[in-house]
């Protein structure tokens, strides 16, 4: 199995009273709350924290993009993958560089993003992973101000466009709906013959259906804790198999929050105000109407939330939730390392996880207590995790993983 270290970039001094202060993580005043010196710091923590991980032996490294929120300030991830690649490159790190978004139900230059992940797969000698997620309802159609209706359109068109635009031989040119160019010719073209595509998606049938006929990897984000949202990975293998596709472990991904101490008693009191301030002040302050504005989900998905809105699992009460609430439900799964790693373990035994990536840093969580958690997950959860793995008998059944990088070839 792969194990990837992933991180959002949170702004990580907000005020204790902040859920109770201020209305939304996307409309934080910013001037208000920002201390110039802290912000370069936790920017510089940040691919600090990512170099880290590969150092420790992780399979890869993740993030994502968002832009206008105060609790993921990588508006363009791109930029710390560039620096990420070059680092691990003249380190000699064979660390998969994932980007596990940018989403392209909200770009309007997707021939620049195509451009980028080039850019990055020539940097790393290609390791990159492309991640094409839809988009989050507020940051396409409230941040970025794309009709709704226009979402997943967009999204389809695009991710065309950059698949020709990596490998079509020839210039060619291009009149779609929402991208007209006279003369496509990108240079430079990336390193492997075909990106590697993870899509983030939270279970949408709609959705879901999309990644597998592109025969793409499915990246669930766990924010609301598997014991309730476990059932996407069934609904997953079941439209998988309606589909005609195998059953390889690698065809998913599955992100879990994690924090690991010694012990449970040290890892509940050093990590616990930290991920509770991530739930209160991050996740929990995007307001539910903000997730889903009319238009923006097709009417496959509209039905499927109003039969049973039990995917969205402990979110609507994640602003408040008290700390007990989000371990209990595991959003974040906190303790020692075998309490730690036997959670994991059931989880990839249960659903089939070939690709497990880890959220090692939390709200206001600092760099030393960051770097303290991924060292302990590297050092003593992760050859847990491999053994599983290979217990499980997966390595025995020989599953291919057609969706990793490939890096450079003679």
């Amino acid at each position: 199995m792969k194990v990837l270290a992933f991180q959002q970039a949170p702004y990580r001094h907000m005020p204790a009273d902040f859920a109770e202060k201020y209305n939304s993580v996307v409309n934080t005043p910013y001037f208000e709350l920002v201390d110039n010196q802290l912000m370069h710091e936790d920017h510089v923590h940040f691919i600090d924290e990512m170099l880290h991980a590969a150092r420790c032996g992780f399979d890869g490294i993740g993030l994502t993009e968002h832009g206008q929120s105060s609790y993921d300030v990588l508006p363009n991830p791109n930029l710390q993958l560039a620096a990420l690649a070059y680092a691990t490159q003249s380190e000699g790190l064979d660390t998969a560089l994932a980007c596990l978004g940018r989403s392209l139900g909200k770009t309007k230059e997707p021939l620049r993003v195509a451009e980028e992940y080039a850019v990055l797969d020539q940097i790393s000698g290609g390791r990159l992973i492309a991640g094409y997620p839809i988009s989050l309802s507020f940051d396409s159609n409230i941040n970025q101000g794309i009709p709704p209706i226009q979402t997943r359109d967009r999204f389809a068109e695009n991710i065309m466009l950059i698949d020709k635009a990596h490998k079509e031989k020839e210039p060619f040119a291009w009149n779609g709906k929402y991208n007209k160019h006279p003369h496509v010719n990108l240079w430079p073209r990336p390193v492997q013959p075909s990106l590697p595509v993870w899509s983030p998606a939270v279970g949408n049938p709609h959705t879901l259906g999309g990644i597998l006929d592109r025969d793409q990897v499915f990246l669930y984000f766990s924010w609301f804790g598997p014991k309730l949202t476990g059932r996407i990975f069934d609904r997953y293998w079941e439209m998988a198999e309606e589909r005609g596709r195998d059953t390889n472990p690698y065809r998913l991904a599955f992100l879990q929050c994690v924090a690991v101490g010694e012990t449970d008693e040290e890892a509940h009191r050093e990590y616990g105000p930290h991920v509770k301030a991530a739930f209160n002040t991050g996740l929990g302050c995007i307001p539910q109407s903000n997730l889903g504005v009319p238009g923006y989900m097709d009417i496959n998905g509209v039905e499927a939330v109003t039969r049973d809105p039990g995917d969205f699992g402990i979110f609507p009460k994640m602003r408040t939730a008290a700390y007990e609430e989000i371990v209990d439900a595991q959003a974040c799964i906190v303790g020692g390392v075998d309490t730690v790693a036997e959670q994991l373990i059931e989880l990839i035994k249960s659903h089939r996880i070939g690709n497990l990536l880890l959220m090692t840093q939390h709200g206001s969580m600092p760099t030393e207590l960051t770097k303290k958690n991924i060292s302990l997950v590297a050092e003593k959860v992760m050859p847990k995790l491999r053994q599983a793995w290979s217990e499980a008998g997966f390595d025995a059944q020989g599953w291919e993983h057609n969706w990793w990088p490939t890096g450079l070839t003679n």
